[in-house]
């Protein structure tokens, strides 16, 4: 078996921001299929797309209403073949967002659900009666506000919604859910469908007992639209029997030839990664997890390896994959701006630093052009809980405005209409056709290129270097090749005394004499060596 995924890099696409080729102002899986070349032109191996499913989009179609649909807004069933097979004629692969712990409240199985306690659906959902004092069942918390149940007064019970009201947790406890749910993935994987994204993947099962949370034992991290931090959310998620269910689908996917299932762990911080080293153990479960481990705040030399070793540790056996951004954070550049001497220079480092990881890489449309984290007015949002919770909430908006191809065409060439999200100027002139021979664009194209040369990088172990922070620093060896990656996270050079003999390989922002590595503001250097290098602090 190729097993293609192991050293992909994969590009995200956010199917309503990519091209809009029907003039409605929303992209396509037409417009995606005409710009195929450039992703192929990047150097990445696959696409993932953000999901394509019949929706009421309620929540941008992370509310399926039908599985076995594609939503007449990005176009047709054809539309979608066409668009995998152009994909492989291309050699990219096709992975796309499957939504299986909720549907949306217009999904038919929902409405027969809810209709009365013994229709055949009754238990495809999970139902639970008031307390006496007619509260929820339990204390567990919506992602989008409030409490994670919602009175039905047809059915005089609460239904559980891990986010938006009309997003109805399935009963993954009842069989034939699960039966129903594999029927729905072998049915794209029937199309020639690569493999899946799975969407909240811990989020399955729920605790038949119905038993709240208790108190975070941690200090909480309290938001306004997410109470989560101050519970330990053992009850609601990663349930136990989560990993059967895994092990059901893999046994699938195992059908098909070289599929890949990639799952996404709503978890932050250490837990996370013991998280992910759990759902890809061995060989009959995920064949990779990421977290939001590497979406936050954090950019420090300690947080990154602290993520890195963590896996290693819990999964020994297992695959990561990591990625700095996606449709749900701020934009990388932005998120890290305290950090960066200029956008410019930690879209750079972001990027070298990311291409050098141990395992599958992660791109979000966007990134490859150093692009910025839009910032919205009121009147512009789209994102329930931004709208609820501004402004307070900032939302994920700014980070899904439409990809730009060329600065002065309308909307920047996304569409020849108003789009659903704003153009603005400071995205604009990052469009596509302002990427010069220097740009952030050539530079992800010339890291792409050479990752995938290189056996170290691409396929080889990591030794990380002692080294006191802002010196992020790590050794990958494979197939006799040696490659020390060194990293400066922040804005004040350093300099780095080499006991060894190296040279600069490929790409770097850093100067190299006989014993000193010296690095700027956010610097960073690929060392090629043929015996052990080792780096001290100068």
């Amino acid at each position: 078996m190729q097993e293609w995924w192991r050293d992909a890099v994969i590009y995200q696409i956010y199917p309503r921001s990519y091209q809009d080729d029907n003039g409605d102002g929303v992209g396509d899986l037409q417009g995606i299929t005409r710009r195929l070349p450039h992703v192929a032109d990047l150097g990445a191996n696959c696409i993932w797309l953000s999901p394509i499913f019949q929706s009421p989009q309620a929540d941008m179609g992370y509310d399926v209403s039908d599985y076995t649909a594609v939503d007449p807004l990005f176009g047709s069933l054809e539309d979608f073949e066409t668009l995998i097979q152009t994909a492989h004629d291309l050699g990219l692969k096709v992975i796309v967002d499957q939504v299986l712990s909720h549907t949306s409240d217009q999904h038919p199985w929902f409405k027969e659900s809810r209709v009365d306690r013994t229709n055949d659906k009754a238990d495809w959902y999970v139902w639970a009666d008031p307390h006496p004092d007619g509260s929820p069942p339990t204390n567990w918390h919506s992602h989008f506000g409030g409490p994670a149940w919602e009175f039905d007064p047809q059915r005089g019970q609460y239904y559980l919604h891990n986010f938006l009201t009309s997003q109805p947790d399935l009963n993954f406890h009842n069989p034939d859910v699960i039966e129903a749910i594999l029927e729905t993935c072998k049915f794209w994987l029937d199309r020639g469908l690569d493999g899946f994204r799975l969407d909240t993947v811990n989020y399955y099962f729920h605790d038949q007992k119905l038993r709240s949370n208790p108190p975070a034992q941690a200090k909480p991290q309290v938001m306004a639209t997410d109470l989560y931090g101050m519970q330990d959310n053992i009850y609601n998620k990663t349930r136990p029997e989560n990993i059967a269910f895994l092990e059901r689908l893999r046994a699938l996917t195992d059908q098909y030839d070289d599929i890949m299932m990639v799952g996404e762990v709503g978890e932050m911080g250490r837990r996370s990664i013991e998280i992910m080293g759990e759902y890809t153990a061995g060989t009959g479960r995920l064949h990779m997890a990421y977290s939001f481990a590497m979406l936050g705040p954090d950019f420090t030399a300690e947080h990154f390896r602290n993520c890195i070793e963590g896996f290693q540790r819990n999964a020994p056996d297992g695959h990561p994959y990591w990625s700095f951004s996606n449709h749900d954070v701020p934009r990388q550049v932005s998120r890290w701006a305290e950090h960066a001497v200029d956008n410019d220079s930690i879209a750079r480092l972001a990027c070298a630093m990311l291409m050098a990881f141990e395992g599958t890489i992660g791109i979000y449309q966007g990134e490859e052009l150093g692009q910025l984290e839009t910032e919205m007015t009121f009147e512009e949002l789209t994102d329930p809980p931004a709208i609820r919770f501004w402004p307070a909430v900032k939302g994920r908006d700014g980070c899904r405005t439409p990809m730009v191809w060329e600065k002065d065409s309308p909307s920047a060439g996304f569409s020849d209409v108003k789009p659903w999200l704003p153009v603005k100027e400071p995205q604009a002139v990052r469009a596509v056709d302002q990427q010069g021979v220097d740009s952030i664009l050539a530079f992800y194209k010339e890291v792409i290129a050479y990752r995938a040369a290189h056996p170290a990088m691409c396929r080889g172990t990591t030794e990380f270097h002692a080294l006191p922070e802002p010196i992020f620093a790590f050794t990958r060896k494979a197939e006799g090749e040696r490659l020390t990656c060194v990293f400066n996270l922040s804005k004040t050079p350093v300099s780095l005394t080499l006991t060894g003999t190296a040279t600069l390989s490929g790409p770097h922002h850093a100067t190299l004499t006989q014993s000193k590595l010296e690095l700027p503001g956010n610097g960073f250097a690929y060392l090629a060596s043929d015996a052990a290098l080792s780096l001290a602090k100068g």
